[in-house]
């Protein structure tokens, strides 16, 4: 990938020396080069028994976030004698799990109307296994992203040129010399969002264990259909313009990104929080949400950080789950992209000129607005324009994962210590929690090696400013 990777400070956001940044780095290499991971087979692993083969329509909030979500699921494991049984256990649920999820066995293509679908081949998941001679200590807090190594426990396809060469799903299970397992998952955005993936991994985890599913997917993403005829109720800035070309802000080739990952600790949140009481319209005060004040406050230091100008529009685009927000809500199990985009935009200048408390009321009244009938408005403006999310140039994407339950998933050999993004797609920030016993919340990001630069600097300096308030 050509890429730089650096670690933020995870035990607090003073100051750090300067040579923290260079000793982080050199200790990130000296983990990459132990991390000897080989490939001892690799297989399709199909339905348990014969599914529906045909083309699977996908709805139009499928259509509009074509990325590759990429993570990894350490488990201290079984012990040494029983790793053959766990992979074989992981194996044969999976292909059980794929009779009620057999989407994820097929292909993505596009149709005669241009727009995405999954035939249904049957044809199963990459599935890989690996092993290492390594302890899985070698890994050491998998929170600090590290595409470098972590990629080596996930089967990513680098050499796809689209999405649509992009297999659904795929696994990869890495047995350790000390018994502890890495279970690698790349999904495909376009077919699922993460509380989907999340339901898919309880039902293929419940037959490991031989329980019957806790959920079973609902298939029907007509609920999702357009309206006849469609018609757009709110602006919808939060997709790119018909005419623009799908693009990067910033050449890998050329400018390769710096990963990094920030841990927001409890007690400096709570202080932000209090500092940023929000005033409603009849007078009361509304305290923002701790994800609400993660958002703002990594939107204001990466604008910054990316030097954008002062009159240029910025956004800050919000990954919101829409399966609540209907009246009835999605039924349980929905299983597809039932994910919605808030936008918070303003002019760079204001971002930046502001207090804190401005961009704070910007995010919440922009979460705010995703309601069901925006999402229909949504909804409707994708079926008339055929547009993608706009996650480029000075916008960007942040979604959080920190409240889906990676950390209950069990297939025999104990719940996972940590769950972490491998990498993250350009101009996407996940939050992510730092491990199950933490209440550390994990925001990671790829900027520029300059830009990456001044935003550490910022986040640590302007999060110790705020915290004494």
């Amino acid at each position: 990938m050509g890429t730089t990777i650096l670690r933020g400070t995870f035990e607090s956001f003073e100051d750090e020396s300067k040579n923290e940044a260079g000793n982080e780095k050199r200790r990130n290499a000296e983990a990459t080069r132990k991390l000897d991971v080989k490939i001892a087979n690799a297989v399709h692993v199909s339905p348990a028994r014969e599914t529906f083969g045909g083309l699977y329509a996908l709805s139009n909030l499928d259509q509009t976030f074509p990325y590759v979500i990429e993570s990894v699921l350490t488990f201290k494991g079984a012990g040494r004698g029983r790793r053959p049984t766990a992979i074989e256990t992981i194996r044969e649920s999976l292909a059980k799990a794929l009779v009620e999820f057999y989407p994820f066995a097929g292909k993505l293509v596009v149709g005669s109307d241009g727009r995405m679908a999954v035939r249904c081949t049957g044809e199963g998941v990459p599935f890989v296994e690996a092993t290492s001679e390594d302890d899985i200590a070698v890994l050491g807090d998998i929170s600090a992203i590290n595409p470098t190594m972590l990629r080596k426990l996930v089967k990513h396809s680098d050499r796809a040129s689209t999405i649509l060469e992009v297999p659904l799903l795929t696994v990869q299970v890495t047995t350790f010399k000390c018994g502890g397992i890495v279970v690698g998952i790349v999904m495909n955005h376009v077919l699922v969002d993460g509380k989907a993936l999340t339901d898919f991994i309880a039902c293929w985890t419940d037959l490991a264990r031989a329980k019957p599913p806790s959920i079973l997917p609902f298939l029907d993403r007509s609920v999702l259909r357009p309206r006849r005829p469609p018609h757009i109720d709110f602006p919808h800035h939060e997709y790119a313009p018909r005419d623009r070309q799908p693009g990067r802000m910033v050449d890998p080739q050329t400018k390769p990104l710096v990963y990094r990952s920030f841990c927001f600790k409890p007690h400096a949140l709570i202080q932000l929080k209090k500092a940023s009481r929000i005033m409603t319209q009849n007078g009361s005060s509304v305290v923002p949400t701790t994800f609400e004040v993660i958002s703002a406050f990594v939107w204001i230091s990466r604008t910054k950080a990316l030097g954008i100008g002062p009159h240029e529009t910025t956004k800050l685009l919000t990954a919101v789950d829409s399966r609540p927000k209907f009246n009835p809500p999605l039924p349980s199990g929905y299983f597809g992209n039932g994910i919605a985009w808030s936008c918070a935009e303003c002019s760079a200048g204001e971002l930046t000129h502001n207090p804190f408390l401005f961009t704070v009321r910007t995010v919440h009244e922009a979460l705010a607005s995703v309601t069901e009938s925006y999402i229909r408005s949504a909804i409707d403006h994708i079926e008339l324009n055929r547009v993608l999310v706009d996650c480029e140039g000075s916008a960007c994407c942040i979604s959080k994962w920190s409240r889906l339950p990676f950390y209950k998933m069990d297939f025999g050999f104990g719940r996972p210590f940590q769950v972490a993004p491998a990498t993250v797609p350009d101009n996407l920030i996940l939050v992510t929690s730092r491990s199950r016993e933490s209440d550390d919340l994990v925001v990671s990001l790829g900027l520029p090696h300059d830009a990456m630069d001044v935003f550490s600097k910022l986040i640590q300096h302007e999060l110790t400013l705020k915290s004494k308030f």
